[in-house]
């Protein structure tokens, strides 16, 4: 019997929680649960693809079923780890949710709950994808996971936890496994690729980590293919040439000219790039991790001209990054990907260089007058302020009243409003007992004397004191006696 070669990323499973990186957190609550016996009978691994949920629920399975009792320190040639590790083992039961989702199968593992293990301590349920069984799967299943008989754990695994039912979520400790930086994934690689005896350069294990979006699996697998391109020596450029990857610098060429508005070198980049069979979906996703550094930088050390070249302000990375998001579908669906490409990036710079309405506003209003303040208040000097008493003496009598008055006293001055002309009206000096008539200025249509020759008449200082308190220019001038003058 032949043994078929088995993959890197099966032949590097974590056998044991040391093995597992980039998720320290649940190793660590696994480990207490486990030395301190509070072992829960129900547990949700949530994450990303290739994070590590399966290989730490058998880990787990193999912990709780050690011959010597539930520990941290799983015996490298036990039987039972071996069982448990390459699915053979009885009592430690995977489960594939996306086809076993009907309630009929949910049904036959309520019986089969009912029976004792027999081969280790716990009978273990791993149910992966464990949102992909059906509402009547669920509820089916409620009742034995709110109260499993004793020897049964419950270990779910999903990738959307947002489609299990609330019900099943508050049954469950969750667990929540993060995607792993690049730097923990080119380190694993690297260590992996030693052991294998393979040639490759730190670059290419970053560009392969870059490629797993935060994956562990997903990096093993390129790595495994790329060992079957190139054989016992990888460098970056077979790694950029397999895939059709941009290089750093031509990323960097791209978005130094979109932030500098030079048209001309991003049209002639990205004509490269679609010579050379690149992924333009590919760049584009680069590109906005290139942009997103240059923001972070920017914000830090408000400049951005350390990776972009030119100084822009954050809310142009932010218009530029929006426009290169936006612009994701239509370079990965379109009919034509190069046309799309280029268009999102002119849209890019043509973003960058726009101003917003608010920035706008703003920037105008800084010009524009501010409120009036209060007015200053000076001190008057006592002819001012005898000026003063006696408009408003004036103002009491004939500034208040808005029509003339038919009835009034002999000898009282009348006046129009102050914010009208005004004029002194005297009667003539024919009689004594003869009634003071008010008339209006403007129905008068010849004047008793000469205007200009009446004014010129009026003593200088009070012809400015009337001028001032009435603040209007004379329209009539008539002669009054001076025992009617008040």
């Amino acid at each position: 019997m032949t043994t078929g070669y088995q993959v890197i990323a099966r032949r590097w499973r974590p056998r044991q929680f040391n093995q597992l990186v980039g998720q320290d957190h649940i190793v660590r609550t696994l480990g207490n649960a486990i030395r301190q016996n509070r072992i829960a009978h129900a547990y949700l691994f949530v994450g990303p693809r290739g994070t590590g949920k399966t290989s730490t629920a058998r880990l787990f399975a193999t912990a709780l079923n050690c011959e010597n009792g539930p520990s941290l320190e799983i015996p490298e040639n036990s039987e039972i780890s071996a069982a448990i590790q390459s699915g053979s083992c009885m009592d430690v039961i995977e489960i594939d949710g996306a086809s076993n989702n009907s309630v009929e199968q949910v049904r036959d593992l309520r019986e089969d709950c009912q029976y004792a293990p027999s081969q280790c301590r716990y009978k273990i349920y791993i149910i992966d994808e464990v949102h992909m069984l059906s509402v009547a799967a669920f509820n089916a299943l409620l009742k034995t996971l709110e109260e499993p008989p004793p020897h049964v754990k419950f270990i779910f695994a999903t990738t959307e936890s947002h489609k299990v039912p609330a019900t099943i979520l508050s049954r469950c400790q969750r667990f929540e496994f993060r995607p792993l930086a690049q730097k923990t994934i080119a380190d694993k690689l690297e260590f992996i690729a030693k052991a294998e005896k393979i040639d490759i350069d730190y670059p290419a294990l970053l560009s392969i980590a870059n490629m797993a979006n935060g994956g562990m699996r997903d990096a093993q697998s390129i790595l495994d293919q790329m060992i079957a391109f190139c054989g016992g020596k990888i460098s970056e450029k077979d790694i950029l040439d397999v895939y059709g990857l941009a290089s750093p610098g031509i990323i960097k060429t791209i978005a130094q000219g979109i932030a500098s508005a030079d048209y001309g070198s991003v049209i002639k980049a990205v004509d490269s790039l679609a010579d050379e069979g690149r992924d333009l979906y590919r760049v584009l996703v680069d590109l906005q991790s290139y942009f997103r550094e240059a923001l972070m930088e920017n914000i830090r050390t408000n400049s951005s001209e350390g990776l972009l070249g030119v100084l822009l302000s954050t809310e142009s990375i932010m218009r530029i990054l929006d426009t290169l998001h936006s612009s994701e579908d239509a370079v990965k669906k379109g009919l034509s990907e190069k046309v799309n490409f280029e268009i999102a990036l002119l849209k890019s710079i043509d973003q960058s260089r726009r101003r917003p309405i608010d920035t706008l506003i703003k920037q105008l209003s800084t010009g524009l007058p501010q409120e009036p303040g209060k007015k200053k208040i000076e001190e008057l000097s006592s002819q001012e302020l005898q000026d003063l008493s006696l408009r408003s003496y004036l103002e009491k009598f004939a500034g208040c009243a808005e029509y003339p008055v038919d009835d009034q006293e002999e000898g009282v001055i009348q006046s129009l409003p102050i914010e009208s002309p005004c004029a002194l009206q005297v009667p003539p000096s024919s009689s004594d007992s003869e009634e003071l008539v008010p008339s209006n200025p403007f129905e008068q249509k010849k004047p008793a004397l000469d205007l200009e020759q009446a004014i010129a008449k009026i003593p200088p200082e009070t012809r400015q004191l009337f001028e001032n308190l009435f603040r209007g220019n004379f329209v009539s001038v008539s002669e009054v006696q001076k025992d009617k003058i008040i």
